[in-house]
């Protein structure tokens, strides 16, 4: 059988070649042993260095199995063994989502047969997504051991992780299988192994493929928890790799849905919205030579003849619409700001340059009037056709904003456009969560444990001032069910759901299983490496639209204290929205540098994103004054606040006059 080409990589899990990579002898090792023993099946082996660190091998584990660039198989090294600094498979198997022992089995027994040290070794393995992990020991004699015990069957599990059709792989039967990848199995020489091997051949013949099917076991299962299993069987530490704000941010653009073109009519809706195509004028603007001052036409003597003198008025040119005779010579006409230039006339002379000589019988009307300069020149005071703008003449380009300032829409009412292509904007649901949760203008008075919702109104606030439509979906308990309809019911309505409370780790914290395991979502990540906000969790959702046509909506789920909700909307909700909504460039909030009014303490573990409130100060930097204590339940902290400080993780206390940088959250 032909196979496609695959990739592979390895990743050392060593703090001592994370600190001198020279020091590494197991990734050559196992780079050739790919070269050299891979049956030429292999496209590239990429390779990394971490330190003995479980964030860090999550962050890495899950970069290489994510995302469109995966790779077929993810061999680590190191790390397997009973050492106290030993946490590779604490750190890979919650990333698994379907194990694969047989692999370790056959890894074990391989080590074995040379040491009975073999079976202090730790190994997992199983598929990520489309991609197959596999743990080997750090000793480089050991992972030779295990990979080449299981290098030649990777081809075949990793077409099968990959998507390959499992009919077409096994419709040679076993040992065509076993051909193709250079191996023989024992049959042939102990007869049990070949009535074992006899079963799978029948099994094969009748077209039926056994696989690995999920138990109740804890890494069998998706990776949240089991409502259903109660507070004994709870996660006591996070299954979820510990992302950074880019990475996180850069998975919610990866995963929002591309931005969708539509027909708009020009009107104050257009405000907000992004353009789809490049508008281009039909007319010129202006349509007709027209006058930019108040005063008289005249014509303009091509031999030089002087305009000064004494004239007749011979007609009126208003901007208002109208039939306007042609001005003969000898004759001037009166004119107003904008009115068409009549027909003959080449000039107009500003009416500070005349005086009224006499007027009409009745009194009403101009009859003669003196022109007092002989300076006028041909074309002089006069707007040419299509000076503004010229038919054909591109006046705005696709990715532009028709802002609430009001020039773009102005822009198209000018060039008689009745309606532009724009991308659609996402309408968002907003949801609290949380059986102490209630109406925060419910009459009657807190009961013990009740919590009113802040969280709600404001997350609906922020979104309506970044310009979107947004649907109220109240509040739902922390039942499954309750939690499960009224997601249901967002999914069927809206685009993207933003829900705050019941992401942390209380058995009743619901969200990621009711997303995963009731609406067969997938979480994207479920923590951050921030402060506030470190809980935060994105989803996606597949369903079928009502005609029957796939769709992905969005889950934010966001902390339920509320300065964390209002944070993280801002860091990842804003930037999706943007994306999805076809605005072009940086997404998210502006950057800026700041200059700080009093000293601020950063954290010594988290990255975080202080509340300030900035204002301009006379050395035209933007000074921050912190809003006050910052636990992520003080809702004090967000009064005035509007700008975030961008602290990174280091023991100091930034002082009073230091410039750093800052995210600006609303108007100065």
């Amino acid at each position: 059988m032909d196979l496609p080409r695959l990739q592979a990589a390895i990743l050392i899990i060593s703090d001592t070649a994370f600190r001198d990579p020279s020091t590494d002898k197991a990734g050559d090792i196992l780079s050739d042993i790919i070269a050299i023993d891979g049956n030429d099946q292999w496209e590239s082996t990429k390779r990394d260095i971490v330190p003995d660190d479980v964030f860090a091998i999550q962050r890495t584990v899950s970069q290489y199995c994510d995302g469109e660039d995966y790779v077929n198989l993810l061999i680590t090294t190191g790390g397997t063994g009973f050492a106290v600094k030993d946490n590779t498979p604490e750190a890979v198997a919650p990333l698994i989502h379907r194990h694969a022992p047989g692999l370790v089995h056959g890894m074990l027994q391989a080590s074995l047969e040379v040491t009975p040290f073999a079976l202090m070794s730790r190994p997992v393995a199983g598929v990520r997504n489309k991609t197959l992990i596999v743990t080997l020991p750090g000793s480089p004699k050991g992972a030779k051991e295990n990979l080449q015990a299981i290098l030649r069957l990777m081809p075949h599990a990793c077409q099968q992780a990959a998507g390959g059709d499992s009919r077409k792989l096994h419709s040679g039967g076993i040992e065509k299988l076993e051909e193709d990848a250079g191996v023989r199995s024992n049959k042939r020489q102990k007869h049990h192994h070949d009535d074992h091997v006899h079963s799978h051949d029948h099994t094969h013949d009748h077209g039926a493929h056994v696989v690995p099917k999920a138990h109740t076991r804890p890494e069998d299962r998706p990776i949240s928890n089991d409502p259903r299993a109660g507070p004994t069987s709870r996660y006591r530490e996070s299954p979820y790799p510990m992302l950074s704000v880019e990475e996180a941010v850069s998975l919610v653009l990866a995963k929002s849905p591309a931005p969708e073109a539509i027909h708009v009519p020009v009107n104050g809706s257009l405000v907000g919205h992004f353009l789809a195509e490049d508008v281009e004028a039909n007319d010129p603007v202006p349509a007709y030579r027209a006058s930019i001052v108040d005063g008289y036409a005249v014509i303009v003597s091509e031999t030089g003849l002087s305009t000064k003198g004494v004239f007749p008025v011979a007609s009126v040119s208003h901007a208002a619409p109208g039939e306007i005779s042609t001005l003969q010579r000898g004759q001037i006409a009166r004119i107003t700001t904008g009115a068409p230039l009549p027909p003959g006339a080449n000039a107009v002379v500003m009416v500070e340059d005349t005086v009224l000589r006499s007027m009409t019988d009745d009194g009403q009307e101009e009859k003669v009037v003196e022109i007092l300069t002989d300076q006028v020149k041909a074309d002089e005071n006069i707007r040419e056709v299509g000076s503004d703008i010229k038919a054909g003449e591109v006046v705005l380009r696709k990715g532009d904003e028709i802002t609430a300032v009001g020039g773009e829409l102005g822009l198209l009412a000018s060039i008689g456009k009745a309606e532009v292509m724009v991308y659609r904007k996402p309408v968002i649901g907003v949801l609290s969560t949380g059986d102490e949760i209630v109406m925060h203008d419910r009459a009657r008075p807190l009961q013990l444990g009740e919590v009113r919702d802040c969280n709600r109104p404001t997350l609906m606030a922020a979104i309506k001032g970044w310009g979107f439509q947004v649907v109220d979906y109240g509040i739902a308990k922390d039942k499954p069910g309750s939690l499960e309809e009224h997601l249901r019911n967002a999914l069927r309505n809206v685009d993207v759901i933003v829900t705050s409370g019941g992401v942390s780790m209380g058995e009743l914290d619901l969200l990621k299983p009711t997303l995963e395991r009731s609406l067969g979502g997938t979480i994207h990540f479920g923590r951050v490496n921030m402060k506030p906000g470190k809980p935060t969790t994105f989803a996606t959702v597949p369903l079928k639209t009502s005609d029957g046509n796939p769709a992905t909506k969005l889950v934010f789920s966001l902390p339920g204290n509320p300065a964390s909700a209002l944070v993280t909307s801002h860091l990842f909700v804003l930037p999706s929205l943007q994306h999805s909504s076809g605005k072009q460039g940086r997404h998210g909030l502006p950057r800026m540098k700041v200059q700080l009014e009093e000293d601020v303490r950063c954290d010594p573990k988290r990255p975080e994103y202080h509340r300030v409130s900035l204002t301009y100060g006379f050395n035209g930097l933007l000074h921050a004054t912190s809003t006050g204590g910052q636990r992520s339940s003080k809702v004090m902290s967000l009064r005035r606040a509007n700008g975030l400080l961008c602290l990174p993780v280091k023991e100091w206390t930034a002082p009073k006059g230091e410039i750093v940088d800052a995210l600006l959250m609303g108007g100065v």
